[in-house]
């Protein structure tokens, strides 16, 4: 049984990759149309090549044929941009990126992998009446895939992290029975088992790279820590005074509806003024990372705290301005996601060798 071979589209940084890499898959390809992410996507894949294309063109897909011509591709990824599914967003039907996991199909006709793996938002299953949701099945079908799908809570799976993310996997080996959960309610891992080890930046703002100051207190914190000396993208953010009194009213777990009355008035929507609360996972990492605040200190989380509560280990490090970071968290599926996921496939591949 040697290394299974995966191809990333829509890679951004590559955290879904990643997860499939740390269960010995070897990552060929990560195909996005952002530098920046594949900058970060290449520094952490060491032996990928990246391509940076438009999944809109016909082009792309022989771009990437050619570029993965003397491997057999086992496994196809995909997390198409989900701005189009979102139910937080404007529903657009002809909005061009709902037709982007058609690349997918497109690239599986061209290379014929064992398994497809499309992620997104929830709200893919119900759009358009379920127009979406049907066309993804009957299109893998189409090309001789088993296709099946659920929603994944990252929590069950051991992410601190509350995110609920629909997978559909597309199998020409039989039909694929999605893993069970590792982790019930009562163990689900919380912020301050995630992040609680790292530097407070209390007295300094932090830099790109630093050190540890405090030993790891649990199982989750050493595991992020394995293979990391430093300590990459903990720099905090210099909020001002006004927003800093905001925060401070905020109670552990709460949000603006907690607030005094004409206080943090100019964010009223669901998220706005969100503290996270030590004991429970966090909330859902965006991209903006400008509602949500750090359960203890008045500041929102940096780009290694969130990266922690995506479950990319402290080694990934990020390229890029601090902002550009951040979107590069958000977008990305939790590593340990990806992992599950690969260790399922992973078994069907085995015994089917």
């Amino acid at each position: 049984m040697g290394k299974y071979n995966v191809v990333d589209l829509f890679s951004g940084c590559g955290g879904f990759s990643y997860g499939f890499e740390q269960m010995g898959f070897n990552v060929v390809l990560g195909v996005d149309n952002w530098d920046l992410a594949l900058e970060t996507f290449e520094y952490n894949h060491k032996n990928s090549k990246v391509l940076n294309l438009d999944l809109h063109k016909k082009q792309s897909i022989k771009d990437i044929t050619k570029a993965v011509q003397n491997h057999n591709i086992d496994v196809i990824i995909a997390g198409p941009p989900c701005q189009g599914f979102s139910l937080t967003g404007t529903r657009d039907k002809n909005d061009k990126r709902n037709s982007l996991f058609e690349s997918v199909f497109e690239l599986a006709k061209a290379l014929n992998p064992k398994f497809l793996v499309i992620e997104n938002v929830p709200g893919l299953l119900t759009l358009y009446g379920g127009d979406t949701r049907e066309k993804i099945i009957s299109t893998g079908e189409e090309l001789g895939y088993k296709m099946e799908y659920k929603i994944l809570y990252a929590p069950d799976f051991g992410v601190p992290q509350i995110r609920k993310r629909v997978f559909f996997v597309g199998s020409k080996i039989g039909k694929f029975e999605f893993p069970k959960p590792t982790h019930h309610e009562e163990e689900y891992v919380s912020c301050e088992a995630a992040i609680g080890d790292l530097p407070d930046l209390k007295d300094n703002i932090g830099l790109e790279e630093s050190e540890y100051k405090k030993k790891p207190n649990t199982k989750y914190q050493e595991i992020m820590r394995q293979g990391s000396k430093k300590l990459f993208n903990h720099v905090g953010t210099i909020h001002q005074k006004h927003v800093i009194e905001v925060i401070r009213q905020v109670p552990e777990g709460g949000n603006h509806k907690d607030l005094p009355k004409g206080v943090g008035e100019s964010r009223k929507f669901n998220e706005a003024w969100t503290r996270y609360h030590s004991k429970k996972p966090s909330k859902t990492i965006d991209t903006g990372h400008g509602n949500h605040f750090h359960y203890k200190y008045d500041r929102v989380p940096t780009v290694r705290e969130n990266a922690r509560l995506q479950s990319f280990p402290d080694k990934f490090k990020f390229k890029g301005p601090k902002t550009k970071q951040n979107v590069q968290v958000g977008n990305a599926v939790p590593p340990i996601l990806g992992k599950v996921l690969a260790t399922k496939i992973k078994k069907y591949l085995d015994e089917t060798d």
